[in-house]
């Protein structure tokens, strides 16, 4: 099977806790690009929440959402929310504006 034909997904991935601040996007950004994902990671206005969308191979989106529900050291992850969502279009992993 080549790259072309692995089924591709994308995910929306809400984390609550002490997860703005403390590096998270950084590393999620690292973490989504070590495995070839495409899509974005923000901070919600809230101050509590830090959203993602996550695309690529199911396999690799399924791995950093798991990731997604421990973080770097300094967060504290209290909830996770993963739903099904529409690939966007990203080129690459980005970390992009609050909103």
């Amino acid at each position: 099977m080549s790259q072309s034909d692995v089924p591709r997904v994308a995910r929306r991935v809400l984390v609550r806790g002490k997860v703005q601040g403390v590096f998270f996007r950084a590393w999620t950004q690292r973490q989504a690009r070590a495995v070839g994902l495409r899509g974005w990671v923000r901070n919600l206005s809230d101050g509590e929440t830090v959203e993602a969308l996550l695309i690529g191979p199911a396999d690799a989106v399924a791995a950093v959402e798991a990731m997604l529900a421990k973080g770097p050291p300094q967060a504290r992850v209290r909830e996770v929310e993963g739903m099904d969502a529409t690939d966007d279009g990203s080129v690459e992993f980005e970390q992009v504006p609050t909103v």
